[in-house]
């Protein structure tokens, strides 16, 4: 399964700059004056809040960072974007006491802004009610599967029957002890604790549930996280790969997200489609036959039933 590019054109015509909504009365004006910076307050402009947050979702648009990525004071790009949004509320602010925003085709404009600007809104809740840990992990477990078909892999494990016992022999590895010596000394698998516990070479889809996965997350070389299985506690170790291994959760996250998000999206719409009344005028057309010299650039109406 391969994940589709068209999604990032639908999840990106989202993406709108929030600062240029900006319209307020003055009464508004006159409330927000009293303010003052606090902690989630970037800067201030004629009395009027930009909040932190509104500079990670502008970075977010920009592509700077990604959805949940941290994005505080202390970034390096946080205050170039701020500036960005500063120009962009003087600008708007300027606009609204010109009286701009009166004009009929500017309300059209703005309505269409606060269209868009819902749609995101949707998009960011279903990404956070939706697109949680648990799909994520079950999407990368399937991707990883069908990236492990013909994958073979060297490795060795350890189990023990509680989380405390595992995560105390994951301390003593990750210290320096050696695995195979931890493995023969603590393992209670009797088949592989005598040989430092080597599986030897396996198919990782051959194993039971969730060891593809930890083995598809798990860098050669390196030792997995605990995990349990119906036997207890393990963590396993990656000694060698025949072919080459898939990529990490976290180095998918980016597409699984976009698409699940792109999923998501494309259900909502769906449903609103069948149930939505949706009329489009009907397009007007000429008949070739109607198209001549003395013609040319004259409208020609049809009727459409």
């Amino acid at each position: 399964m391969q994940f589709k590019n068209r999604s990032l054109g639908l999840i990106l015509a989202f993406g709108i700059s929030f600062g240029g909504l900006a319209a307020c009365d003055n009464q508004t004006s006159t409330l927000s004056s009293a303010r003052q910076v606090d902690a989630a307050t970037a800067a201030l402009v004629n009395g009027e809040p930009i909040y932190i947050s509104d500079v990670e979702l502008e970075a977010v648009a920009q592509g700077l960072i990604n959805p949940g990525d941290a994005f505080g004071t202390s970034h390096p790009d946080f205050q170039g974007v701020l500036e960005q949004l500063v120009d962009q509320r003087l600008l708007a602010q300027e606009a609204v006491r010109r009286g701009l925003d009166q004009d009929s085709a500017a309300r059209r404009r703005l309505e269409a802004g606060r269209e868009r600007l819902l749609g995101n809104i949707l998009v960011e809740s279903l990404v956070a009610n939706e697109v949680n840990e648990s799909a994520i992990d079950e999407m990368y477990d399937a991707q990883v599967k069908l990236q492990q078909l013909d994958d073979e892999v060297r490795l060795r494990h350890i189990l023990v029957e509680t989380k405390e016992q595992i995560d105390a022999i994951l301390k003593e590895v990750n210290g320096g002890r050696d695995f195979t010596e931890a493995a023969f000394e603590y393992s209670d698998d009797i088949r592989t604790r005598i040989d430092g516990g080597d599986f030897g070479w396996v198919g990782p889809n051959e194993m039971p549930e969730p060891f593809p996965s930890v083995i598809g997350n798990t860098e050669t070389g390196s030792v997995s996280e605990p995990f349990e299985t119906d036997r207890g506690w393990h963590i396993l170790r990656v000694d060698e790969r025949r072919t080459k291994p898939p990529k990490t959760k976290e180095e998918m996250r980016p597409e699984i997200v976009t698409f699940l998000t792109f999923t998501q999206i494309s259900d909502v719409l769906r449903d609103l489609r069948t149930t939505a009344d949706i009329r489009q005028r009907e397009p007007v057309t000429r008949p070739p036959e109607a198209v001549d010299e003395t013609s040319a650039d004259t409208p020609v109406e049809t009727e459409s039933e």
